[in-house]
């Protein structure tokens, strides 16, 4: 079942010998950020229950994030209003008016460019890969479910053909043996190769929910099948250069 990684306020690695050799991704930290907009009170009342929305983003620029556009969509950003977000990485945080520059993708799931009015100071940007992804290589990816940095290793299982995965990059990813790092609060993290370079974008996480006589329990799929759909970050070419 494709479930959404918003967070609502209220990886079996490649074992090629290749992996001594690729970027260490807490090297890469200020690059990706936790976001969150929290609603007024009149998008409560829309939304009953609903305080806010968290994701991840990753700087494409000083003043370019980018996200998955589910996540953009449940803050209620748009293109001509500029909305406040809170903007955090790790210790630091600021709040930035920020809209939606444009979405990027040609299939259902769309990667989001979000403009901010002024530059997040610390951030790193991220260079864009555009070539394709080999079966089997090894990834690694920076994320903020449940608003605490996570990394996650893996590799690059398939591009989907089926139509609920087309156009998607199937992943495979982990943290030891914790398959749901990637969880709630992880749309839009970057998903880098071994140069540290983004290959894809976090959009959703494969799981399903199983009946215990302890009652119903969220688990994900069985190893060595893909257990995350991400959107490949070629789209982005137009914003930023390959290296």
């Amino acid at each position: 079942m494709r479930r959404c990684l918003l967070s609502v306020l209220i990886l079996v690695a490649a074992s090629s010998g290749g992996e001594a050799s690729c970027v260490d991704p807490s090297t890469l930290v200020r690059s990706t950020v936790n976001i969150t907009r929290e609603f007024g009170e009149t998008e409560r009342r829309a939304e009953p229950g609903v305080l806010g929305i968290r994701g991840t983003a990753w700087f494409l620029s000083p003043r370019l994030i980018v996200t998955a556009a589910h996540v953009a969509e449940a803050m209620h950003l748009s293109a001509r209003d500029w909305k406040e977000i809170e903007i955090r990485e790790r210790e630091s945080k600021v709040s930035i008016p920020a809209r939606v520059l444009r979405l990027a993708g040609s299939h259902a799931e769309k990667i989001a460019v979000l403009e901010l009015q002024t530059s997040f100071p610390s951030g790193a940007t991220l260079p864009i890969r555009t070539e394709p992804l080999v079966p089997e290589e090894f990834v690694v990816s920076l994320a903020y479910p449940k608003s605490h940095l996570r990394l996650a290793q893996g590799r690059f299982v398939r591009y989907g053909v089926e139509e609920r995965f087309a156009g998607a990059a199937l992943l495979e990813m982990h943290d030891g043996n914790d398959r749901l790092v990637l969880d709630h609060g992880a749309s839009g993290a970057p998903v880098l190769d071994c140069k540290g370079r983004v290959v894809a974008v976090v959009s959703t996480l494969i799981t399903q929910t199983i009946s215990l006589p302890t009652g119903a329990v969220r688990v994900s799929t069985a190893w060595q099948t893909p257990n995350v759909v991400s959107m490949p970050a070629d789209v982005l070419k137009d914003f930023f250069s390959s290296e």
